[in-house]
């Protein structure tokens, strides 16, 4: 069934979601509290589904506008991405067998990045790689593995934690960070689309055009990102970081 009454404020949400992904993650959350609350009684995997097949056109859009204008290192993120695409589907499937709670564990490790951000005030300020190039594939390729399967089998989090390796293992800037996240976080996305859409947990109705509001909100947010640069990009971090703790913290303790 097509559910019309809540696609203008679910589109309203992907454009507002995709506007803030595509800098520095968090898009999810916004966009999928809005798929839970305004679509009651549709089984969770149907409301994950719909929402990554929204989420990977805004990233995949956003990854493209920042190769126009940023210098991405594709001997690097390719392999990256590859691993990430994997094991995201390693975790998506993982998450049907083991029943963990990663909540606690995550809300320490992202108030950790957050402190460290905001104590380093140079962190991501200069792009200074500091990795050869074999080493560089193989450190992708295990940031990849890693995150990938985290986003496949959990995911909240998951472009703000490819940023900020990216920046601290790799010695990108803020806006090279965020345009290499985007591309390994489009893989990650892939992996899960494909893996709803055979089990059929996908509402296309509802995904299609609220695809088309996150794209623009991306291709807005990819814009002021490049034009403003990393300063504004590490800023922009650390309010979504705070954001995405205080959801948690929430989430974690609410019971």
């Amino acid at each position: 069934m097509l559910h019309l009454l809540p696609l203008l404020p679910l589109c309203a949400f992907a454009l507002l979601a995709g506007f803030m992904d595509s800098m520095v993650g968090g898009g999810g959350l916004i966009q999928l509290p809005a798929l839970f609350i305004l679509l009651p009684g549709v089984a969770v995997p149907t409301v994950l589904g719909t929402n990554k097949l929204v989420s990977i056109a805004g990233t995949s859009v956003a990854a493209t506008q920042y190769a126009r204008h940023v210098k991405i290192d594709w001997p690097t993120v390719l392999p990256a991405a590859g691993a990430a695409f994997v094991f995201s589907g390693l975790g998506a499937r993982a998450v049907s067998l083991v029943h963990i709670n990663l909540r606690p564990a995550i809300l320490v490790l992202l108030i950790a990045v957050a402190a460290y951000v905001l104590v380093k005030k140079d962190f991501g300020a200069i792009h200074a790689p500091k990795l050869d190039l074999p080493h560089q594939r193989w450190v992708g390729m295990g940031i990849g593995s890693v995150l990938g399967f985290y986003d496949g089998f959990f995911g909240p989090g998951t472009g703000s934690f490819l940023i900020f390796t990216f920046i601290g293992l790799f010695g990108l800037n803020f806006l090279a960070a965020s345009a290499s996240s985007k591309v390994v976080n489009a893989a990650t996305n892939l992996a899960a689309v494909l893996l709803f859409g055979l089990t059929g947990h996908l509402l296309y109705g509802l995904a299609l055009p609220m695809a088309v509001c996150n794209i623009g909100g991306s291709v807005l947010g990819t814009r002021l990102a490049v034009a403003k640069g990393s300063r504004f990009v590490r800023g922009l971090f650390l309010v979504v970081l705070s954001g995405i703790i205080v959801r948690f913290a929430w989430d974690t303790f609410k019971h």
